[in-house]
């Protein structure tokens, strides 16, 4: 029996002209992670990330705080989905950045609606695959770990491939995997446990290296 703990990115650049970059807080809410794992000697036998840059920088976070650390196995099934893709599939007008709290709810609330067109092939967002495809791609990434990998196995990821996988292993509909994307916040921990036959939920959406009152402020989901 292996434990599969499944890692979203720290806090990206949200409405910034590249959001594919930790902000200042990503990378230190990586590095408090990483150090958490150090002080209770968590050990990784595998490492797998998706290929993006906050993939890939999260993943440097967490090595910083806590040490030695395998390869990672670069894996395109572990991508995120490209929400201004779908956003504009449904909505070809141009978005304004937001600019306040209520902006944001409301692109929330857009993504929402794109990502069900989406998911029941209503749409098809320019140079996205189908939903199928995507949802494909986190399957083989879980079949990866049940059939090469043992011991502790960490993945660096982000919440639309998190979120399917949790939803592939509960059975659960598409939509509830939106639900499930749209709650998973920046550095959060999802744990399976998993043998070669199959994987199975632990823990959820756990924020165990910000879990005092006074870190509160650095809890984000965007």
């Amino acid at each position: 029996m292996g434990t599969l703990y499944l890692v979203r990115h720290g806090q990206a650049s949200f409405g910034a002209a590249d959001y594919d970059q930790l902000s200042e807080l990503g990378a230190r809410q990586s590095r408090m992670l990483g150090d958490y794992w150090h002080q209770r000697g968590q050990r990784f036998d595998a490492v797998l990330t998706g290929t993006l840059k906050r993939h890939r920088q999260t993943f440097a976070g967490i090595a910083e705080g806590l040490g030695d650390l395998p390869t990672p196995t670069e894996m395109p099934g572990l991508n995120e989905y490209d929400s201004e893709a779908l956003i504009r599939a449904i909505h070809p007008a141009p978005l304004e950045k937001p600019r306040d709290a209520e902006m944001v709810r409301s692109h929330f609330r857009l993504l929402r609606t794109a990502l069900q067109a989406w998911m029941r092939g209503e749409t098809a967002p320019q140079g996205m695959p189908s939903y199928a495809e995507f949802s494909a791609g986190v399957a083989q990434a879980l079949a990866h770990v049940r059939e090469r990998c043992a011991g502790q196995v960490l993945i660096v990821s982000s919440g639309g491939p998190i979120s399917t996988a949790v939803a592939q292993v509960l059975g659960t509909p598409s939509d509830t995997a939106i639900e499930l994307n749209l709650r998973i916040r920046n550095s959060a921990v999802t744990e399976f446990v998993f043998n070669p036959k199959r994987h199975t939920l632990l823990t959820f959406n756990t924020l165990p290296h910000l879990d005092l009152p006074e870190l509160s402020p650095l809890v984000t989901s965007a």
